[in-house]
């Protein structure tokens, strides 16, 4: 503990406040620096994993000290997304994409009449048509889809990157690892002995 009144924060070593303190393995951070050390996402307690003195979220702590090789990555285990063809069943088309139109991901930016604003439209989102994802709030029915497919989303269906959101098939195909054994599939291959 310092003379100041706090103990110092395991991000950027200044003094933190009774009020302002996250605790983490035994260490304080201020609210604002509880961040992945990888991804910058906000953590708390169900979603933070320590390594040395670093944070991480879950996901960037997997890919960074996760399992590596044959068999592991975001594709393995998982089912594939059919959207039926080849079966006679003709798949809707996907809603076209719409990239993020507001650049500035500050909270205190993106308020504004006292609504905050969908990072998707830009437009002001009310309480009754709200819904929060990736640390920002979007139009629950027209604009919380998968940034890919279009898929409609929910908090606990979503991945997401640079500030988009994807479903987490789209997420696995576009960002997850490449190469033998990454496939969709891969988790269940035939154990011989």
């Amino acid at each position: 503990m310092s003379l100041g009144g706090g103990n110092k924060c395991g991000r950027c070593q200044k003094t933190v406040y009774f009020a302002e303190e996250v605790l983490s393995d035994g260490r304080s951070y201020h609210k604002s620096c509880f961040r992945c050390m990888v991804c910058g996402k906000n953590l708390d307690s169900t979603t933070v994993t320590n390594h040395g003195e670093e944070i991480y979220c879950k996901s960037c702590y997997g890919k960074k000290y996760g399992p590596k090789g044959y068999g592991f990555g975001p594709g393995a285990g998982t089912l594939s997304m059919d959207r039926g063809e080849g079966l006679g069943i003709t798949p809707e088309a996907p809603a076209p994409h719409r990239p993020t139109t507001n650049t500035n991901t500050s909270k205190m930016a993106q308020k504004f009449g006292g609504a905050d604003k969908c990072p998707r439209c830009g437009q002001s989102v009310y309480a009754a048509e709200k819904v929060i994802g990736a640390g920002s709030s979007w139009h629950k029915n027209k604009c919380f889809r998968c940034a890919s497919c279009g898929k409609g989303l929910e908090s606990t269906t979503l991945a997401d990157k640079d500030g988009e959101i994807y479903c987490k098939g789209c997420y696995a195909r576009n960002f997850g690892p490449k190469g033998f054994g990454f496939g969709l599939g891969a988790g269940a291959l035939a154990h011989t002995q």
